[in-house]
């Protein structure tokens, strides 16, 4: 009989977002804020500068930070949506889940688009990039997932961005799991458009996204926006004007991401916190394989973020019954998102250290123990 948890104490998040949380940021949310009022104003302002300082970018070289209200999801269709012109056409790179989501997004847009499509297990390669730009001369925009949540693998952005480049296309770039905890030079990789959220590697709660991108390129989106609340210009000519959303924001999830960032300063910056996430996953890779379980993804292409992990191979094997054992223990885990392979996945970010990573493998095997 496995050990209920407390509910004193929250469960444990190895997933790639929402996640585990430190009590401040928690905390941070135990206040009302007036969403017109001038310090709520001054925490949105203090949140997009500082968000520009992490990439390493500046308004001074061009760069704006928009926030948005919503998912991820939100903020990548708000890219398509606002930035390419109806004449336009997108190269989706996928490999994953969310590559097909932007086929999807693109489809319901009728926006012309055309896919390289890889193996989930296989990464986006620059020279299948540099051919397809080459064949389909009318493609305007590029749109990549950094780190594909599906499977946790690594697509090679510094070495794609550099082909996008060459061929003077607009390259957007998924960047939902890995900013915040992956070093990204957006300049040397050739990024106009990095989108992710909140509740990732910044570790905050969900609740918006935000986008980083050219001042330039966005601006010659004037008149081509297809959604009133998806338009990223809109939304940045707001905070132009008067330092607000256009609507509703999400104040509470706001005062928690500023205090986020003030423990992502805390902690080194974007390299220490690589460290700690590489780290969790070091464990994590050790400790599976003492219980005999397969990673999915290959060790090259595998990310830090997230890790997607074959069945074992027994008619015992229950994953409902995995999941409920670790959550009685107090751990989430994630199930698979492959269609042909059946998988689950183990996240590494969010405030998880060394020490919560073992005791996640401790409680592992006595579930494992338990189905035999």
């Amino acid at each position: 009989m496995s050990a209920k948890l407390s509910p004193a104490r929250d469960q444990l998040l190895f997933t790639p977002g929402p996640l585990t949380t430190s009590l401040s940021v928690k905390e941070a949310m135990l206040h009302d804020a007036g969403s017109w009022h001038e310090d709520f104003n001054r925490v949105v302002a203090d949140i997009r500068e500082r968000l520009l300082g992490i990439a390493g970018v500046s308004r001074e070289s061009g760069w704006e930070s928009i926030l948005l209200q919503g998912s991820g999801t939100f903020a990548v269709e708000a890219v398509f949506q606002t930035c390419v012109p109806h004449d336009g056409k997108v190269a989706v790179m996928t490999n994953g889940a969310y590559g097909d989501r932007m086929i999807d997004m693109l489809r319901m847009a009728r926006i012309d688009h055309t896919v390289l499509r890889r193996a989930e297990h296989e990464p986006i390669l620059p020279a299948d990039v540099d051919q397809l730009l080459s064949s389909e001369p009318s493609v305007t925009h590029v749109a990549l997932v950094h780190c594909e949540t599906t499977t946790g693998i690594l697509n090679p952005l510094q070495e794609i961005g550099p082909v996008v480049r060459k061929h003077k296309k607009v390259l957007i770039v998924d960047a939902m799991s890995s900013f915040g905890g992956i070093p990204i030079d957006l300049e040397a990789c050739g990024v106009d458009f990095l989108v992710s959220s909140a509740n990732k590697c910044l570790e905050g709660v969900p609740g918006f996204a935000f986008v980083l991108c050219r001042r330039a390129i966005l601006e010659r989106s004037a008149g081509t926006a297809r959604s009133l609340s998806l338009d990223l210009l809109g939304q940045l000519r707001g905070f132009e004007k008067n330092g607000q959303f256009r609507f509703t924001p999400p104040t509470h999830t706001l005062l928690a991401f500023q205090q986020a960032l003030k423990e992502l300063d805390l902690e080194g910056g974007i390299r220490a916190r690589a460290d700690r996430y590489r780290l969790n996953h070091e464990v994590l890779m050790s400790g599976t394989g003492r219980l005999g379980l397969r990673a999915f993804l290959p060790p090259l292409v595998q990310s830090n973020i997230i890790t997607a992990f074959h069945y074992p191979d027994t008619p015992r094997f229950s994953f409902p019954g995995l999941y409920q054992g670790l959550s009685d223990r107090g751990f989430i885990i994630y199930p698979g998102k492959l269609t042909r392979v059946n998988t689950f996945r183990i996240g590494t970010i969010g405030r998880l250290f060394p020490a919560d990573i073992e005791q996640l493998v401790h409680a592992m095997r006595l579930c494992l123990e338990e189905m035999r």
